[in-house]
């Protein structure tokens, strides 16, 4: 799907904390994102400015809900001046947005098992919605792990072992795949070393994976190059070229 020329002035519609996260609802009546595809969003007041005078550019979030009906949701977490700013939003405040961007997943063809980490849970999400999948979800605490809340019936880790499974999500991945009797394919998004365990998990039992990378982005639309990644077929721009990639063609 492709967005709509310039960026668009919405107002957020509803806020709600989930545990570490921050959900904010904006109204917007654009074309709505496919699973994977996201936005470039940035407050209308206070950026730019402040401390530092930052932050200055906008922030890529993966879409978290689309929902045909004039809304469109994002999972926020507080880890820098972009994203703190974008925490302290409330209904009625105002955001500029640009997307949906980017090739978000297409429909699976076999049966999907869905893999994510922290912030990397949106577009899974998504595509559960969507598509269906059974889902397992990595989060570092507790207060993170919040999160799994977005997905249904996922089996959880935590690195403290506060909530679920004492562990990695990829150690539950290892499980799924050394006890899979179908044809499976995975579908992951978290962060950069969770992707590189699913990448050498699934190439090591021989299944099909399809991976949204997140990249620090300047633009959103490619012109940059502030966000290549390199593949068997040369380096790519994460925003136009991706950010879902197949695993397998990842260098």
């Amino acid at each position: 799907m492709t967005a709509p020329f310039g960026r668009r002035r919405c107002p957020v519609i509803e806020r709600e904390e989930l545990g570490a996260y921050v959900v904010l609802a904006v109204a917007d009546e654009a074309v709505p994102a496919r699973p994977g595809q996201f936005y470039m969003l940035a407050a209308v007041a206070g950026w730019g400015g402040g401390e530092a005078e930052r932050p200055f550019l906008a922030r890529a979030i993966s879409a978290l809900a689309a929902h045909g009906d004039g809304r469109v949701a994002f999972l926020l977490e507080d880890v820098g001046p972009g994203t703190h700013r974008l925490c302290e939003l409330e209904a009625d405040d105002e955001l500029w947005l640009v997307g949906p961007l980017g090739r978000g997943f297409e429909p699976p063809e076999l049966e999907p098992l869905l893999v994510g980490g922290g912030v990397g849970i949106p577009p899974l999400a998504m595509f559960q919605q969507a598509w269906g999948g059974r889902a397992l979800g990595g989060f570092r605490d507790g207060a993170h792990a919040l999160g799994a809340r977005l997905l249904h019936d996922p089996q959880v880790a935590t690195d403290d072992g506060s909530v679920g499974y004492h562990g990695y999500v990829t150690d539950l991945l290892e499980r799924e795949l050394d006890s899979a009797t179908g044809r499976i394919c995975v579908y992951a998004c978290g962060p950069p070393a969770m992707l590189d365990a699913v990448r050498s998990l699934t190439a090591a039992h021989g299944v099909p994976a399809w991976i949204a990378l997140e990249a620090p982005m300047a633009c959103g639309f490619g012109a940059c190059f502030g966000c290549v990644v390199a593949t068997l077929d040369g380096y790519k721009r994460v925003c136009v070229d991706g950010p879902v990639f197949e695993a397998a063609m990842l260098a």
